[in-house]
């Protein structure tokens, strides 16, 4: 198992910025490949980001290319996302994933390990 647990969530003007972690524990972090999802109300939950497990690849939505950054600190166990040049349409509860394969993280795959979710809210 792997426990995954966001923060950095929270409300921000359009245009601001903001930088979600995760922390995990368990399961062997350096083992899986990490990523973030999200979901807005009323719409189902989307990929947004994904790294490899060495770093040496990652993976973006349309949606977010050039705003976000994902990458992970191995020896910390932890993932992060920075989100810049935030829109009212990134507004959602994003979720942090793993999975031993890469190839889990695509729009219709789903990694095995789960956070809560941390919520973005970005006002107009």
């Amino acid at each position: 198992q792997l426990q995954l647990v966001e923060s950095g969530g929270g409300l921000v003007q359009a245009g601001g910025s903001l930088r979600l972690s995760c922390a995990a524990s368990g399961r062997t972090f350096t083992n899986c490949a990490m990523g973030w999802f999200r979901q807005a109300p009323g719409k189902e939950r989307e990929f947004v980001a994904a790294m490899s497990w060495s770093g040496g690849s990652t993976r973006y939505a349309d949606s977010v290319k050039g705003r976000f950054t994902i990458s992970r600190d191995n020896a910390q166990a932890s993932v992060y996302l920075q989100m810049n040049s935030l829109k009212p349409e990134d507004t959602a509860v994003y979720y942090c994933a793993g999975d031993s394969s890469y190839n889990a993280f695509t729009p219709r795959a789903r990694p095995d390990y789960w956070g809560q979710g941390t919520q973005v809210t970005v006002s107009s």
